[in-house]
């Protein structure tokens, strides 16, 4: 099956796929998927603890580490091999920020932000997974993370919203916003090629509600 985009981000909340399906799209697209390196980051776990007092550098973590992956990647690609599949987008930093930070850090961050976004290549799809309030808890379980165990369910629906909010805001993206409620791509290999299927069409600019 062949994939015409040759720069795709993946998106979604918590525990949505993001990176399995990065995984398996850069596969077929024969490059490595650009993953994000989340464990890296030391104020992780003291973040879910204490959201508080660790929000503003376990985000300025976050935004520097992706500011600096995203950059070699693109910088890496050549003629031959220039396809790009991640499983985040790099406005992820901003709108997680958002959620987290209190209006004088958001102000400081956001300063930042905009210089590093500058001149960003865009992604040619982004895809955002939508697997529903209950798959969702199943997969971050299944995955076992301790800290992410007794996330509010009002932080997951938050986020979530933002997301709605920003690419509805977009301009010159093509977006999909997929229900993946029904599917278990994690486990099944039907499952995955409907939606890679889905992925795969010509879509147009635009955001456009998917459901395979």
């Amino acid at each position: 099956m062949s994939i015409p985009y040759r720069h795709i981000a993946i998106e979604g909340g918590i525990g949505a796929g993001k990176s399995t399906l990065a995984t398996a799209l850069a596969a077929r697209l024969g490059t490595e998927p650009l993953l994000e390196p989340f464990a890296d980051n030391p104020f992780l776990e003291q973040f879910y603890l204490d959201p508080e007092r660790y929000a503003f550098p376990v985000e300025l973590s976050f935004l520097a580490q992706r500011y600096k992956q995203v950059k070699a990647a693109l910088s890496a690609r050549t003629l031959f091999r220039d396809a790009l599949v991640s499983d985040y987008l790099f406005a992820k930093s901003d709108l997680f920020a958002k959620i987290t930070l209190p209006k004088t850090e958001y102000a400081l961050f956001r300063n930042l932000y905009e210089v590093m976004a500058d001149g960003m290549a865009k992604p040619e799809l982004i895809v955002y997974l939508r697997p529903g309030e209950a798959r969702q808890r199943a997969q971050i379980e299944a995955r076992g993370r301790s800290y992410e165990q007794d996330i509010d369910v009002d932080y997951l629906r938050n986020i979530e919203k933002a997301y709605e909010k920003h690419f509805k805001a977009a301009r010159g993206s093509r977006v999909l916003w997929v229900d993946t409620s029904e599917l278990d791509f994690v486990a099944n290999a039907d499952d995955l090629e409907r939606l890679v299927a889905v992925l795969s069409q010509p879509w147009k600019v635009g955001v456009h509600q998917v459901k395979p």
